[in-house]
């Protein structure tokens, strides 16, 4: 579980730069079109592609963190084991959602693959290139959240670090 967390952590921080890198690009996207009248035809398509694989390959660290939006009006009322109950629930629903997408992403990603589908705009990029994201991260998340659920009947749901 280590070498994983390691992992997830090298992950969230590549998520980090890769938002950065978008806004660095979306930043000069507008400059180049609205100052210089020189808009570029790569910068809207690869900051997308950054936001989806930033977006994707966080949500593992997230979960582990517990960084994630929890709406927790109610369960912050329940008693221990209540709230126990209640995460290993919701553990096991991230985990079968997760496992669906990834399954099926990973059908989406591997159809793009063999058709060569493209974007279709200027830049013309792979579609696969963005749908590898989702089986990728969804994967990722299904892993984490098992691990989520596997802890969470020893110990008490975590607090705070959450949006409510």
């Amino acid at each position: 579980m280590k070498a994983f967390h390691a992992v997830l952590r090298v992950l969230a921080g590549a998520a980090a730069f890769l938002f950065i890198l978008a806004g660095c690009m979306l930043t000069y996207e507008v400059t180049a079109r609205y100052l210089f009248v020189a808009p570029t035809i790569w910068a809207a398509e690869l900051s997308q592609l950054c936001l989806i694989w930033g977006s994707m390959i966080g949500m593992p660290w997230l979960l582990k963190t517990n960084q994630h939006i929890a709406v927790d009006a109610v369960t912050e009322r329940l008693g221990k084991t209540a709230q126990r109950v209640c995460r290993v629930l919701a553990m096991t629903a991230i985990a079968l959602f997760s496992a669906v997408v990834a399954w099926k992403g990973g059908d989406i990603f591997y159809d793009s693959f063999e058709r060569g589908r493209t974007t279709g705009s200027m830049l013309d990029l792979p579609t696969w290139v963005s749908e590898l994201a989702i089986p990728v991260g969804f994967a990722l998340l299904f892993v984490q959240a098992l691990i989520e659920l596997g802890t969470a009947a020893a110990r008490p749901a975590p607090t705070g670090g959450h949006v409510s």
